[in-house]
């Protein structure tokens, strides 16, 4: 009866250790697919969903809770990829749907200084390009043509009486010129009034301005008011290329920064220039202001109206830059995998900055030297989703 029950105390020794052999093999070694990692399990065989072999991966003692192994397998056939963090250089650059309009400084518009009937319109269409000094209109004026008899009288009586009396006729002939002049008419038209002694019923009005004409008030046969506008014009040697931005981008535009301003309609040519106009009023309804960048317009290529792209580059700094693909990022913050050893990774939390073409400023959460992810960042993150059952994030503060 003693042996019997020594016996049996000996073979529940040997099971125990059978069954603590057993649970130590399960808890080092599980079985996974490279393909589907979300499939693990504790024996060899094949995977449910793509049918592959399951691939042994072996926990290493070291293996902490807050990282995660891959085999060469898994690393190979999920493109893991990593690159050395390091200072660069960067600038954030902010692309703006525009559109060209005149330069409101370069526009002029010519009025009538006297009411009268237009006889005569020298330029009859929008966009009739008008030089300085060209003759404009001709129109017909009751009290211009009272003035040019004035004129003309005070000529008669001074060459008459001039010696005769004491009237000063050389100042009332000055006063008859000076009506003249400020209703318009120039010195030269004055002196052919003098020498021919004949005042014609129409006068002409020459312009004062060049430009090309943008808009047209009056036509032949109507009736200008004295300070009524006859026509407008604009210099087109230069251009505004207005942009809409929104009111979250005006902190990142630097008014002292080279603008880049892109004319899709001419074959993607690029023009530098320069910001003129930052409005000062934000549309309530829209969130959205108002830039105006000034560029030239050479040969009058550019015309008002083509649509444009304004590019605005910042100065370039130094900082730490991570491929933008590197990153993740939802409404918990932003993200980014390191390698810890030879195939062990670790997620980390940082902080972003600007964004130029594929790069993105890391503020802060890594120093020069850590080796970052570049490539299958997203792929590690459902890696340990799946293997922890947890958010890699999900023990950082924010």
């Amino acid at each position: 009866m003693r042996h019997l029950f020594i016996l049996l105390i000996s073979a529940s020794v040997l099971i125990s250790c059978k069954n603590k052999a057993i649970t130590k093999t399960e808890s080092d070694v599980y079985y996974t697919c490279s393909m589907d990692p979300q499939v693990v399990e504790q024996k060899p065989g094949k995977c449910p969903i793509c049918k592959m072999d399951l691939t042994p991966v072996k926990k290493s003692n070291g293996d902490k809770k807050d990282e995660i192994q891959l085999s060469d397998q898994q690393i190979q056939l999920g493109n893991i990829q990593t690159d050395t963090i390091r200072n660069g250089t960067i600038g954030d650059q902010l692309v703006l749907t525009a559109s060209l309009n005149f330069d409101q400084m370069k526009t002029s518009s010519v009025s009538s200084r006297v009411m009268g009937r237009v006889e005569k319109l020298y330029f009859k269409n929008i966009g009739d390009y008008v030089s300085k000094g060209a003759a404009l209109y001709a129109i017909y004026s009751e009290d211009l043509n009272n003035a040019k008899q004035e004129y003309l009288l005070a000529l008669e009586q001074k060459k008459t009486f001039a010696t005769e009396t004491a009237i000063d006729f050389e100042q009332l002939l000055q006063s008859a010129k000076n009506k003249l002049l400020l209703w318009g008419v120039s010195e030269s038209q004055i002196n052919e009034l003098a020498r021919t002694k004949k005042a014609s019923p129409t006068t002409t009005f020459y312009s004062t301005a060049s430009g090309y004409i943008t808009s047209m008030d009056i036509r032949e046969g109507d009736y200008a008011m004295e300070g009524g506008t006859i026509v407008k014009m604009a210099d087109l040697s230069t251009l505004w290329a207005e942009a809409q931005v929104y009111t979250s981008q005006l902190a990142a535009i630097d008014l002292n920064s080279t603008a880049t301003v892109q004319l899709p309609d001419i074959d993607g040519k690029e023009i530098k220039g320069r910001i003129e106009f930052v409005n000062p009023e934000i549309n309530p309804d829209t969130r959205i202001n108002l830039i105006r960048v000034s560029i030239p317009n050479t040969g009058n290529e550019l015309k008002p109206g083509m649509s444009a792209y304004v590019v605005l580059k910042s100065r370039q700094r130094q900082s730490l830059t991570l491929p933008i693909d590197a990153v993740i990022r939802d409404g918990k913050g932003a993200t980014v995998w390191i390698r810890t050893s030879g195939q062990s990774f670790k997620s980390k939390m940082v902080q972003v900055g600007l964004e130029s073409d594929d790069r993105i400023e890391i503020k802060s959460g890594l120093t020069a030297g850590d080796v970052v992810v570049i490539s299958g960042a997203y792929l590690l993150h459902s890696e340990y989703v799946f293997k922890k059952g947890a958010d890699p994030m999900s023990g950082h503060n924010h």
